[in-house]
């Protein structure tokens, strides 16, 4: 019996051993089979359970001014994202995780709970640090933080319509920030990095790509200057109760645009304040009928002409000129006046008359050279090419209406390239929004004798008896022209709605800039160039020639009229 037993647990014993072999066999064969044919299904398998790909945001250029001010920087800041799943399986306190990311607790679960089969979300972009701090000592697992850039704009509204802003991406929605979008962005790199069981990046593996950081914009802005701009204007804009107003100055060599303002304006850093109507640059965008500054234009086509000198008399007599059923009027009657008291007083008569005088080919040819109706080519989103009609369209009125700027609509910018090129010896300058280091592209489009002759009849508008004598700085010669411009409605001009517009170059002996302001629907009393857009040019000018270093070309100091101007008069113009 015992040897029975004795057999019996021999055979128990060996069928044990040969299954336990059998089973570290099949195991070793097993593991021997994992490694060399399924290695590499299985170091991927194991690392996509620790390993992660993670971006590495690029930096955006800085947009500085010409001095190297800036102007837009991007700073670092959290952004917080979700694992849906993971989240949703660590149960947090909903209310708790509401409140910090000022959401509805309701909402906010709904919003995960609907995403759960994603593995990722954005809960809240660009969190102040304080809140990041605070959301990283929650400790919940599927809730993270990631590193972005968040743009900011240390001068705020005063330079906005000019810069621009990016959205939350950082790509550029408008200005400077849209136009060099591509300069500015970078190219975000990536990196491997070994996360722990909550999600935290605990070791950097490898660099995949190494980010690419943006380019820096280097502008032509001044930032004294245009902060010298935009003060004066938002001055002027709220003394008079005007709808709304625009600044540029340029040089007159480079083309380089110094200072570009608008009101009403937005802070580009409060999202609240970024409302549409307000976003666009209206001294590029807005077009209008310039008005009286337009005069020097049609005094430059008569000097070309040869018939015309600045003494050449011309009778305004007696302060209307009949033209068909329409009756082109001035402010009072001047009687006989020469060339450059046409454009010292204003003189739409006068003006009419010189223009009908000279061959309509010849008039469009002049005005054409100028830049109107075309694009500036400043390369600012948006820029208006204006209104000017081939002469072979003109009748008669038109042609006289022309030579005071009506009929026609150019934008602040182009009116300011206008006085640039009268200013730089008749060359008109390419525009540039971006520093110039080297000579600026110009185009002749005036004989220098002329333009010179013109920059002193301007001279003269600005004297004590002209109608832009509060455009007066003290030690320096002042060229300009006064326009204030009747608004076109519905039917016709109206009687009490109108733009009021100084446009001037300086200094007169040896123009270095020129500035053109407008100031829409002023309210009040006082609503002529001379009255309301004057004296912003004036402001500007007396800080910005020092600030560049002009110096001085007029010996004695300039006193400015005690108030008692004559005053451009208003589109003279009646049907009967």
């Amino acid at each position: 019996m015992s040897e029975v037993h004795e057999i019996r647990f021999r055979g128990r014993r060996f069928l044990v051993l040969l299954t336990m072999g059998l089973l570290a066999g099949a195991l070793l064969w097993r593991a021997v089979d994992l490694q060399l044919s399924h290695q590499g299904f299985l170091q991927r398998e194991g690392a996509a359970r620790y390993l992660r790909s993670v971006k590495i945001p690029a930096h955006r250029g800085m947009i500085l001014d010409r001095n190297g001010e800036p102007l837009a920087i991007s700073t670092p800041v959290e952004s917080v994202w979700a694992h849906p799943g993971e989240l949703l399986a660590s149960a947090p306190d909903w209310l708790q995780l509401a409140r910090l990311l000022d959401r509805e607790p309701k909402r906010l679960r709904r919003l995960v709970e609907s995403r759960q089969q994603r593995e990722f979300i954005y809960l809240k972009r660009h969190v102040e640090p304080a809140l990041a701090s605070r959301l990283k000592n929650l400790k919940l697992p599927g809730l993270y933080l990631q590193r972005e850039y968040r743009r900011y704009y240390p001068v705020g509204e005063g330079a906005a319509h000019v810069v621009g802003f990016t959205d939350v991406d950082d790509q550029g929605q408008e200005g400077l920030e849209l136009a060099f979008d591509e300069w500015l962005r970078g190219i975000d790199g990536s990196k491997q990095v070994i996360r722990d069981r909550m999600g935290r990046a605990v070791e950097e593996v490898a660099r995949i790509a190494a980010p690419r950081p943006g380019r820096d914009l280097v502008l032509s802005m001044d930032l004294r200057i245009q902060s010298l701009a935009y003060r004066a204007l938002k001055g002027a804009v709220q003394r008079h109760r005007a709808r709304a107003g625009s600044l540029v100055l340029l040089d007159v060599a480079s083309g380089e645009v110094l200072a570009m303002v608008n009101q009403p304006s937005y802070n580009p850093n409060n999202g609240a304040e970024r409302v549409s109507s307000r976003f666009r640059n209206r001294a590029v965008t807005d077009v209008f009928e310039p008005g009286s500054t337009l005069k020097p234009l049609t005094i430059l086509s008569a000097l070309e002409s040869g018939l015309y000198q600045p003494k050449t008399v011309i009778d305004t007599a007696p302060g209307r000129f009949l033209i068909g059923r329409y009756t082109v009027k001035d402010h009072r009657n001047y009687g006989p006046l020469s060339v450059a008291e046409v454009v010292k007083k204003s003189s739409n008569v006068g003006a009419s008359r010189i223009a009908l005088s000279l061959p309509a080919e010849q008039l469009w040819q002049s005005f054409a050279r100028m830049g109107l109706g075309e694009v500036p080519g400043s390369a600012f989103p948006g820029e208006a090419s204006g209104r000017f009609n081939h002469f072979s369209t003109w009748g008669e009125i038109e042609q006289a209406t022309l030579a005071f700027g009506y009929g026609l609509s150019v934008s602040t910018l182009q009116l300011a390239r206008i006085y640039a090129a009268i200013g730089n010896d008749g060359a008109l300058p390419e525009l540039s929004f971006q520093r110039r280091d080297s000579v600026a592209p110009s185009r002749a489009v005036v004989a220098p004798k002329l333009a010179r002759q013109v920059v002193a009849i301007l001279e003269g508008v600005v004297g004590p008896d002209g109608t832009g004598g509060r455009a007066q700085v003290a030690g320096y010669r002042i060229a300009g022209k006064t326009g204030t411009v009747r608004k076109s409605t519905a039917g016709g001009y109206s009687d009490n709605r109108y733009l009021a517009v100084f446009a001037g170059i300086a200094p007169a002996s040896r123009p270095r800039v020129a500035a053109v302001v407008t100031i829409d629907e002023p309210a009040g009393d006082e609503y002529y160039g001379g009255q309301v857009a004057a004296p912003v040019f004036s402001e500007l000018m007396a800080g910005a020639l020092r600030l560049l270093g002009v110096a001085p070309d007029e010996q004695t100091t300039v006193l400015a009229a005690n108030g008692r101007l004559a005053s451009a008069a208003p589109a003279g113009i009646s049907v009967h």
